[in-house]
Order: C-alpha cells, then sequence, then structure tokens
C-alpha cells in the first residue's frame, strides 16, 4: 500500500514539474518578446525625439526670419536664403533618413 500511495504522489509530482517547465519556458519566451519590443519602442521614441528637435530648431529659424522686418530689401533676400537653406537641409535630412 505504500508504493501505491508514493508511486501516485511521484506522478502527481511529475506532472506539476512539467507543468512548472511549459510556465517556464512561456515567461522566457514573453520576456524575449518583450524585451524585442521595449527596444524597438525605444528606437522609435529616439527618432521620434530627434524628428521634434528638428521641427523646434525650424521653427526657431522661421521665427527668426519672419521677425525680419520686411521693409528692409536685404531682409527680404536674407528670408528667401534661409528658407532655401531649410529647404536644403531637410532634402539631405531626407536623404540620410533612408
Amino acid at each position: 500500500m505504500d508504493q501505491e500511495i508514493l508511486k501516485t504522489h511521484f506522478t502527481a509530482l511529475e506532472r506539476k514539474i512539467a507543468v512548472l517547465i511549459n510556465e517556464h519556458k512561456r515567461l522566457k519566451d514573453e520576456i524575449r518578446q518583450l524585451k524585442t519590443e521595449n527596444h524597438e519602442l525605444r528606437q522609435l521614441l529616439q527618432s521620434r525625439e530627434e524628428q521634434l528637435e528638428h521641427f523646434r530648431n525650424q521653427a526657431k529659424i522661421a521665427k527668426l526670419v519672419d521677425n525680419l522686418r520686411s521693409e528692409d530689401g536685404s531682409a527680404s533676400e536674407l528670408k528667401k536664403k534661409v528658407d532655401d537653406y531649410i529647404r536644403e537641409i531637410d532634402k539631405c535630412i531626407a536623404y540620410l533618413s533612408r
């Protein structure tokens, strides 16, 4: 009778170990997926922060250009040049982003 009880306990213990092993594998896979997702999201965040900084710089430049007095002929020429530079910089950034 004692051997039968031991056998039953041993079988139950084997089943519990198998369940724990499967759960461990599942959790390891989930951790791997979450780490990958975390890495991708950090890269996306960094990219968005760089874009935001670029737009802030563009806004600062545009504000400086808008503040120039349009009465002066050289100011409008300067404004055109700055706008051209901004467009050229945007093209370079787009090219480098590829």
